[in-house]
């Protein structure tokens, strides 16, 4: 009954799509004063219409509001399809957090975000998306479609994922991977949200299923999410702490400052071994830090896509 209750009391967030499109006309405004300017002529932008022109991209709407014509750029239909892929075990609800906002992420929400986010480009351009979900099992899959019906049920799910709390599930990305590959049937973007918590033998076997995707064509980014205080900086206080493996149960009682140089070490070399091993797949790796921006996610994802051919 207090599972239940705790359950109950996490309501995900308010309004997902409303969070999501302000996180990319931010990030819009931003490209205007950076390098990545030229980028911004992906957006559907408005520009004074000339007499003689084609009126098909006039915005209507946007004259009943000011009483000039403008027309809209880079509305014209693509082919593009993206698919996400979200992990959604024990590990990514970390840190536990009940009432999400911009200001207040785990690792599973500030990628539901993220995802949002890029469907919100998604939209904008008029391109198809899929969501896939899994833990230890396949939890939820849709293929790529651009309807507005679709758009709203893939918000809904993947809002329905912060509020399970989830206890001792683990993950089997590997496995999952191979079947998202069997099913995406047209070459496609993947964006791959996971905090990569496996053990050696288990991120053999996920470049594997990762080597599987690009087998099949698909241009595939691994958006490696983690706290970046906690995580990596092991920050701790230096009294006696238990650390909980979320996904296993298993424990160890110990000083955080007794362990805190060997573990940032070890930390240091695992993401650099993880980078080399992307580079060696023709991988895009993408590490980020859910207390940071989304800027290097929507910029990959510009990027990406500006050379998707």
């Amino acid at each position: 009954m207090d599972i239940q209750k705790e359950i109950n009391e996490i309501q995900g967030f308010k309004n997902l799509e409303l969070l999501a499109k302000q996180v990319v006309e931010g990030f819009i405004s931003g490209l205007h004063k950076s390098p990545f300017h030229g980028f911004s002529a992906e957006f559907a932008e408005h520009k004074i219409y000339n007499q003689g022109e084609s009126t098909k991209h006039i915005d209507w709407k946007l004259f009943a509001k000011t009483d000039k014509l403008y027309t809209k750029r880079y509305e014209e239909e693509t082919n593009l399809r993206c698919h996400l892929i979200v992990d959604n075990s024990s590990s990514m609800h970390y840190p536990n957090v009940k009432d999400f906002s911009i200001n207040s992420l785990n690792k599973i929400s500030f990628s539901a975000l993220a995802c949002a986010a890029i469907m919100n480009l998604l939209k904008r351009q008029r391109d198809a998306v899929g969501l896939s979900i899994y833990s230890n099992e396949y939890e939820y899959y849709s293929a790529e479609k651009g309807s507005e019906r679709h758009h709203q049920k893939l918000l809904g799910k993947l809002n329905d994922t912060l509020i399970d709390k989830r206890k001792d599930v683990g993950t089997k990305t590997f496995t999952y991977l191979h079947e998202i590959a069997d099913k995406i049937k047209r070459r496609s973007m993947v964006f791959l949200f996971t905090d990569m918590f496996q053990s050696d033998a288990e991120a053999e076997r996920l470049f594997e299923a990762l080597q599987h995707l690009k087998y099949n064509k698909h241009e595939v980014v691994l958006f490696h999410v983690y706290d970046q205080e906690k995580e990596i900086n092991f920050d701790f206080t230096n009294r006696p702490k238990r650390f909980v493996d979320v996904e296993t149960g298993e424990h160890i009682n110990l000083y955080a400052e007794n362990i805190k140089e060997n573990y940032e070490a070890a930390v240091k070399s695992y993401f650099n071994e993880l980078k080399l091993r992307c580079g060696q797949y023709r991988i895009k790796y993408v590490p980020v830090d859910i207390q940071g921006s989304f800027n290097s996610i929507l910029t990959t994802y510009l990027i990406e896509r500006q050379n998707f051919g």
